[in-house]
């Protein structure tokens, strides 16, 4: 039986967070999209004004894969949620408990800390799909994704006449 550690990352695992955001990146056919730093991530992770939390897997004692999440607010709940923007474990780890021991540990954040949901996204090319079923989550299909980049913002914002 593999020994899977699960921890929260730290400040000091900033270069570590960002070597496995880049697998991710690469594994997802976007290697060069990646545009973070390891200062971006200590202070919007570890800063003040924490944006995004982390847990790291460590499969015999060796990094194995992370999690990155926040919350978002659901209305209809009255109550956050546990959003989870990165989910990823490395290519060796695959197929050995690390994922579902992630996904175990959200649903514990999740539940501890008396937020309604876990939300994400996933690619529809991406084998990782039938694990997320296995687990009891399920593809909501009526939702549709949408987003604005930072050009689309700045085009947007600048219609806003704000009190200027």
């Amino acid at each position: 039986m593999p020994d899977i550690a699960i921890r929260f990352a730290t400040a000091d695992d900033a270069g570590l967070l960002l070597r496995l955001i880049r697998e991710l990146a690469a594994f997802e056919k976007s290697p060069d999209a990646v545009v973070a730093t390891e200062a971006d991530l200590i202070r919007h992770g570890f800063g003040p004004n924490p944006q995004f939390e982390a847990i790291l897997a460590f499969l015999d004692g060796q990094p194995a894969g992370c999690a990155l999440f926040h919350t978002r607010f659901s209305t209809w709940l009255g109550r956050p949620g546990l959003y989870l923007e990165d989910l990823y474990v490395t290519e060796q780890a695959r197929g050995q408990g690390v994922g579902r021991r992630l996904m175990a540990r959200l649903a514990a954040v999740a539940v501890e800390r008396g937020w309604g949901r876990i939300d994400f996204h996933v690619l529809d090319w991406n084998p990782a799909r039938e694990f997320y079923h296995r687990l009891g989550m399920e593809h909501l299909g009526e939702w549709l994704r949408y987003g604005g980049d930072a050009a689309a913002l700045k085009r947007l914002a600048a219609e806003d006449p704000a009190d200027r």
